[in-house]
């Protein structure tokens, strides 16, 4: 009986060791190429474009902030998606005033649902510059330098990905949903730096206009609901094509979800995506969820079975969380999530409970609409 104990906690002790290695290689090598980026001025002439369906309220309080950026050569593209809350009425009146404003009104169609890709779509087709920096209507510039950020690395890359932080409710949802952010920041933003650009965030995305068309658009997943933004990168990014910009004044910011019926209304829209992933991008992400959700199993486990071994599973945990709060404490400073930084353990096991959630209600989660 206790060869038997030895042989199994041998072999779990091999699972853990080799799911460390595995999550400490994605720690040094995708995660320590972001480094802060100092910006610098540009005049490459650029269209914001904002797709919006019933979005008034979120317009009203981040709109100014985007017509009023300190930067000479724009326009600002709003695509008024069938909305039916004064939306229309409120930029009309808005472009009385500015002349910068250019609205693109889309008739509600019951019957026909085009959804939020043709929205961007037709923005794309309106804008008068071959650069477009894109952002959604409940987003706010964290500065008057946003576009002027985005801009200068426009000027010799065709995409550029942006960081895009949430504001979130000190709950521990608020925190669960705060730490997956930033680890997809840290994720799609360090990929790319190592020349492995697998996706971005819509609220924060920059191409041109050409590569767009190029590519003949969102005609590939046009029947999914999202995916504007990781499927369309996939699809278009490499290496020599694509920059990062991580200056603080380049960040827009937004509202997290208010509560899990939202939350799940989000990632379920997200997760729609996930299956039309390159193979090569599923196994990347997918080795190291895998690798995290082991290694917390394997710890609790050890526990578990050999209380009198508390230091197994225990040490497990703490070598991981080390070398974790050594490589990312930094990133989490830069990326505008210094509360991770600050309790990343706490943050790492909520992380782990969404990955094992999300990896069993998936196949039941179906997206409806785009808003």
């Amino acid at each position: 009986m206790t060869l038997e104990l030895t042989t199994l906690a041998f072999v779990l002790l091999c699972i853990a060791g080799i799911s460390l290695l595995v999550l400490f290689f994605y720690y040094t090598y995708f995660f320590t190429g972001l480094k802060k980026y100092s910006h610098s001025e540009s005049t490459l002439p650029i269209s914001v474009v904002i797709a919006a369906r019933n979005e008034r309220l979120n317009l009203e309080k981040n709109l100014p902030a985007i017509l009023n950026q300190d930067y000479l050569n724009f326009e600002v593209i709003v695509v008024n998606d069938g909305s039916w809350d004064r939306t229309k009425d409120y930029l009309e009146e808005l472009a009385l005033t500015n002349s910068r404003l250019k609205i693109v009104t889309i008739e509600l169609d019951e019957k026909f649902q085009k959804g939020k890709k043709f929205a961007l779509t037709m923005g794309i087709k309106a804008a008068s510059n071959e650069s477009i920096l894109f952002t959604d209507a409940d987003c706010k510039p964290t500065s008057d330098r946003w576009i002027a950020c985005m801009a200068h690395l426009l000027e010799t890359n065709k995409v550029v990905l942006g960081n895009s932080p949430l504001v979130v409710r000190n709950t521990p949802l608020g925190s669960m949903i705060n730490y997956e952010t930033f680890h997809t920041a840290m994720q799609y933003l360090g990929y790319a730096s190592r020349g492995v650009p697998y996706m971005g965030v819509g609220r924060n995305l920059a191409y041109t206009k050409s590569l767009f068309f190029e590519n003949k658009g969102f005609a590939s997943h046009q029947h999914i609901m999202s995916g504007d933004d990781d499927l369309f990168v996939q699809e278009v990014a490499t290496d020599e094509n694509t920059a990062i910009c991580l200056d603080p004044d380049s960040f827009t910011m937004s509202d997290g979800p208010h509560g899990i019926q939202d939350w799940l209304k989000q990632k379920t829209r997200h997760l729609g995506t996930g299956n039309l992933y390159l193979n090569k991008f599923k196994l990347l992400l997918g080795i190291y969820a895998l690798s995290q959700l082991a290694v917390f199993i394997v710890a609790i486990a050890l526990l578990i079975i050999y209380p009198q071994m508390w230091y197994l599973g225990t040490g497990i945990l703490l070598l991981k969380w080390i070398v974790q709060w050594i490589i990312m404490y930094g990133p989490s400073k830069r990326l505008g999530y210094i509360k991770v930084g600050y309790a990343l353990p706490y943050y790492d096991v909520l992380y782990t409970i969404y990955l094992l959630f999300f990896g069993l209600a998936r196949p039941f989660l179906k997206p409806k609409k785009w808003n």
